[in-house]
């Protein structure tokens, strides 16, 4: 009998479950999707829901408990969570009730380790970023193999080369990419759930700072005053590919996810990385500008720096960034994890 695998998913963000969902559908052998799925479109997935083990009364986690002491090899372990005690024996019961040949974590230092402990080979998510504190380093160490969803040109200049040796880097797991429309005069600006959003007034300026463009804007803004004709608040949109394929210019943080659409497109890319823990961004972005695939700039621009600012983004190749872009992807993610589900098969 094939044994199937599990794919735990961290609460931070939909991008996780999204990138399991879509390696799970191109899997030949059963995959459980775990984590805490409240809120989560689940629909077709087999899922373990798992119970709540961030701070209590504390939804903006960040990943650390405060504790004045805890063992090194931990980021994440608080004394008398009950959310923490019922979720570790659940995944214990899955385990023992299904025998797993294989655990994908995306991503928790904690459930790789208490993975190893149950005697359950792992392949860990590495996010980007340069991750060499010693908790990571250790679950790094516990896992049967690492996996990058981003190519490996995005790394981090400063990643031990042991942890690039263990790495298969899938690349974006993203969809098959959409054909771009022709020439337009639309700048399309993208803010993800995790950042911080867009400010009216400064994106009234930037608009004000080049008339003949127009501005569209995805996602959540802040802020009030007068808006220029030019300038279009979308807000949060079902099809945020569709609109990024009329863009002439693609304006966003570092993310996986707006990165992964410029790629997909060939989108000539403005990049603004945000702050993150690791410098997930900002390496990232370092990278995107060290190979030609992005202009970037830290933070947001002031409205005089505009104008020249899209000139340099016009003047980009859509080439390069469009080079990272793989078509089969989650294809070949799909078969790499299921020949390290194999290898570990019994006879």
């Amino acid at each position: 009998m094939t044994r199937g695998i599990g794919w735990y998913v961290h609460h931070q963000g939909a991008g996780h479950l999204q990138r399991a969902r879509a390696v799970a559908a191109a899997l030949p052998r059963p995959c459980t999707i775990l984590g805490t799925l409240a809120g989560f479109d689940t629909t077709g997935l087999d899922i373990l829901d798992l119970p709540d083990d961030r701070p209590l009364g504390d939804a903006a986690f960040a990943g650390r408990d405060g504790e004045a002491e805890r063992p090194e090899a931990l980021h994440y372990a608080p004394l008398n969570h009950p959310g923490i005690r019922a979720r570790m024996a659940r995944i214990a019961e899955w385990v023992a009730r299904t025998d797993p040949a294989l655990l994908v974590v995306d991503v928790s230092v904690e459930v790789a380790l208490f993975a190893r402990l149950l005697s359950v080979p792992t392949l860990m998510v590495r996010l980007a970023g340069t991750r060499t504190d010693r908790p990571h380093c250790e679950a790094f160490r516990s896992a049967s193999r690492l996996l990058a969803p981003f190519p490996e040109a995005l790394d981090g200049a400063g990643v031990p080369e042991w942890v690039r040796a263990r790495t298969f880097y899938a690349g974006f797991l993203t969809g098959p990419a959409l054909t771009a429309i022709g020439a337009s005069r639309d700048i399309v600006v993208v803010f993800g759930r995790g950042g911080a959003g867009g400010d009216i007034p400064a994106l009234a300026a930037a608009a004000r700072s080049v008339p003949d463009w127009a501005w569209h804007v995805l996602g959540p803004v802040t802020g009030s005053g007068a808006i220029p004709d030019n300038l279009h608040l979308h807000g949060w949109v079902p099809d945020v590919a569709a609109h990024v394929a009329r863009a002439a210019l693609l304006v966003g943080g570092g993310g996986d996810g707006v990165v992964a659409l410029a790629a997909a497109q060939a989108k000539r890319f403005l990049c603004l990385p945000e702050a993150r823990a690791y410098g997930e961004q900002t390496e990232k972005a370092a990278a995107l500008a060290r190979i030609g695939a992005a202009i970037v700039h830290a933070g947001w621009p002031e409205a005089s720096a505009w104008p020249d600012l899209i000139r340099a983004g016009l003047a980009l190749d859509p080439a390069v960034i469009g080079g990272l872009h793989s078509p089969v992807a989650v294809a070949d993610c799909a078969m790499a994890i299921d020949a390290l589900a194999a290898s570990f098969q019994r006879t």
